[in-house]
């Protein structure tokens, strides 16, 4: 006769009053685990207490109830109701749902303990996901998800992206076919379609790894990255329509940038951007391509160019950082190897350094005319430039090879010929592009609105004109020329640095001025200069030292002044020079230190250009310049209304008639006028806007402004 099986019996369920419960001893978990008691407390706080402790009598000596129960079961939840009752947030009589084992139960209390923690399953992490999506569909947003279940909006996103994984793919994790970390790896493409297909290309393969499927599922897309995605820049990229892949799981560098067409598209579109921004310097050509072939300048001549000086600014920072390099060194000078933050500091300093001395290179115009350049990107996604290219056919072509009959009749066909594609006038930048030419039409200097920098010849020959005029007055300021003397003796003696940069050559050694316009020699200062050394000359015992000894003994204090200041004068150096950063010659912070020095002398003997005879001429100055400049220097001195009426001459008559206009205006080009003086220039400069129109119609035009006009027209030309 079979056995009928036993009936179970549960135990009771009652509410205990929480002052009535204790915790029990035989609790086997001993070690933190899982959330904290105060999250756990601020989740019974919210929801309430989900599941009932598990308690039992506690008998006294006598084996009779105390009316008191363990908790071996539910320890966890037991300290979370304390703690919230130590807040007063729960009073301590409250019912606490309890499930109550017989005192005398056979099952030992550790067990009980045993059994709840080991028992229990975790929830499957698929379950959880499909649970965050339910709670997101019923109107729960990522911060309240978080803050519900103790995790980060970024974890509650992580799980929102599993569960929006290919469902087909969910149910082969659900059946433990496939790993978390190769669901994780689906997620970077949200396309459930190119999901399936790769896994069904890789379930059979050797190589399941996660970055196997992240690369599949992105290989038709372009790495954040990527140089030309850096040049572009992921946000323009974006505001263009191209949509982004990233992985939330792993560090992706920015992510991936699904439309490549786009990004090619934005990239040539800014490249060609930057060309014709360049095309404005005056190229003849630009090629741009985004991967410069090897040898692309095979058989074209590099110009030489001239690297632009630093500005104040510049030279200042670089010697602050100079300063503190040196200053590092020195400290750790006796130590085998620096600190690893020094040497980081010190890579810090020169990468620096690097960057200021990195300077651009200034060419002649007339080169730059028949010269190109090539745009394109470096590794690193930045816009690389490499200016300064000839091709054979634009070099400048010898007298020799012009055939007699195309010489222009004033001798100078020859020059003509090689410089009509060097003009820049009928020419515009021809700017190359996948293989597609098309030309930008460039300003012509001559037209160009925009002031562009003096030539550097032309400024050479200026401050040759500044520094024999700082000679000459110098030479008759014995007080300057001590002063100017005792500072290069005291910087000699009293810094470390060198001395280059000085204006004054203290040997002294006579300066050579290798720029200088024609007529320096015949100029007043320089006959000034001349007449004064012959004189001193005539006096002095020369060839005879102890003679020449016995004479300068014998001068009077005023005579030795001017003595000194006489040839201390032929040691001024305020040449313009052309900088060299590798050595040999002046650099840019020697060159920026000579310029200032020389302008604190030229305020000491308050130097006049205007009275040292320096006139504005076509020669001298506004033959040498574009247009523009020829219009500043009218309307500086004769105001706007005057400086309107030459703007529709060429080049030559507007020069011509400039000398006219500026002759005893006192006007000077920048490099020749005084710093200290220049904020007085300003206020007369308003001036003369002001009183423009007076001004022009006081001037006398040359008939050839006024032919072929109406004489009312005429007079309102000069109104304006």
């Amino acid at each position: 006769m079979a056995k009928s099986a036993q009936k179970v019996t549960l135990s009771p369920s009652r509410d205990i009053p929480f002052d009535k419960l204790v915790l029990s001893q035989s609790n086997v978990r001993r070690i933190k685990a899982g959330i904290s008691v105060e999250e756990l407390a601020e989740d019974i706080a919210r929801r309430g207490l989900l599941q009932s402790l598990s308690v039992r009598p506690v008998l006294a000596d006598d084996g009779a109830e105390t009316g008191k129960f363990e908790i071996p079961a539910g320890g966890r939840r037991f300290q979370a109701l304390s703690l919230l009752v130590k807040q007063k947030r729960l009073a301590k009589t409250t019912p606490i749902p309890c499930i109550v084992r017989d005192a005398n139960s056979t099952i030992l209390a550790e067990d009980d303990s045993l059994a709840e923690n080991m028992q229990r399953a975790a929830l499957h992490p698929l379950d959880q996901f499909r649970a965050f999506v339910a709670l997101r569909e019923k109107g729960q947003g990522d911060e309240e998800i978080a803050a519900a279940f103790f995790v980060t909006p970024q974890v509650v996103k992580q799980r929102l992206k599993l569960a929006a994984v290919a469902p087909a793919l969910l149910e082969l994790y659900a059946e433990d076919e496939m790993t978390l970390e190769q669901l994780m790896a689906f997620t970077v493409n949200p396309d459930h379609e190119r999901q399936v297909q790769v896994w069904e290309a890789i379930r059979s393969s050797w190589n399941k790894e996660p970055y196997q499927i992240r690369r599949m599922l992105t290989e038709t897309s372009v790495r954040a990255s990527d140089r030309r995605a850096v040049f572009v820049g992921v946000d323009a990229y974006e505001a263009a329509g191209g949509t982004m892949l990233h992985d939330l799981f792993q560090v992706d560098d920015g992510g991936w940038l699904e439309d490549p067409a786009l990004l090619d598209r934005l990239v040539s579109e800014k490249l060609q951007a930057e060309a014709e921004a360049i095309a404005t310097e005056g190229w003849k050509w630009i090629e741009v391509s985004l991967d410069l072939p090897y040898g692309y300048s095979h058989g074209l001549r590099r110009l030489s160019g001239d690297p632009a000086p630093m500005t104040d600014d510049e030279g200042a920072a670089h010697a602050k950082l100079l300063a503190e390099y040196r200053a590092l060194e020195e400290e750790y000078e006796g130590q085998d190897e620096f600190p690893e933050e020094i040497d980081v500091r010190l890579g810090e300093l020169e990468v620096a350094m690097e960057k200021l001395e990195a300077r651009p290179l200034i060419f002649d115009d007339e080169e730059i005319a028949r010269a190109g350049a090539f745009v394109t990107l470096d590794r690193y996604g930045e816009l690389a430039v490499y200016r300064g290219f000839v091709r054979p056919e634009d070099e400048p072509r010898e007298d020799a090879d012009v055939h007699s009959g195309e010489q222009a009749s004033d001798g100078q066909g020859a020059e003509l010929s090689s410089a009509s594609s060097a003009d820049g006038v009928d020419h515009g930048t021809v700017i190359t592009s996948a293989g597609q030419a098309f030309s930008v039409n460039v300003p012509d200097d001559e037209d160009d609105c925009a002031l562009k920098p003096l030539p550097e010849r032309l400024i050479m020959e200026l401050t040759a004109h500044r520094t024999l005029a700082l000679r000459e007055a110098v030479g008759r300021s014995p007080d300057v020329a001590l002063t100017l003397l005792l500072l290069k003796l005291v910087n000699d003696t009293f810094r470390t640095s060198s001395s280059a940069g000085s204006c004054l050559e203290a040997s002294v050694r006579h300066v050579y001025m290798s720029a200088q316009a024609s007529d320096l020699k015949d100029s007043v200062v320089a006959k000034l200069v001349d007449d004064r050394h012959a004189e001193w000359e005539a006096d002095l015992p020369l060839g005879d030292d102890a003679a020449l000894w016995d004479y300068l003994t014998s001068l009077d204090q005023a005579s030795r002044l001017s003595l000194l200041a006489h040839c201390l004068s032929f040691g001024i150096n305020a040449l313009h020079e052309k900088v060299n950063p590798y050595g040999a010659g002046i650099s840019a912070d020697g060159l920026t230190r000579r310029m200032t020095q020389s302008d604190l002398v030229a305020q000491a003997v308050e130097l006049d250009l205007v009275e040292a005879g320096w006139e504005p001429t076509v020669d001298t100055y506004l033959n040498r310049v574009p247009k523009a400049r020829i219009l500043e220097a009218v309307r500086e001195a004769k105001g706007e209304g005057t400086a309107q009426l030459l703007d529709h001459l060429k080049k030559g008559e507007m020069a011509t008639e400039a000398e006219r206009l500026l002759k005893g205006s006192g006007w000077l080009p920048e490099v020749l006028r005084r710093h200290d003086l220049e904020a007085l220039d300003g206020v007369e400069g308003q001036g003369a806007s002001d009183s423009d129109t007076e001004q022009a119609e006081d001037v006398d035009l040359p008939a050839f402004l006024t032919a072929d006009l109406p004489s009312n027209e005429a007079s309102m030309m000069a109104a304006e």
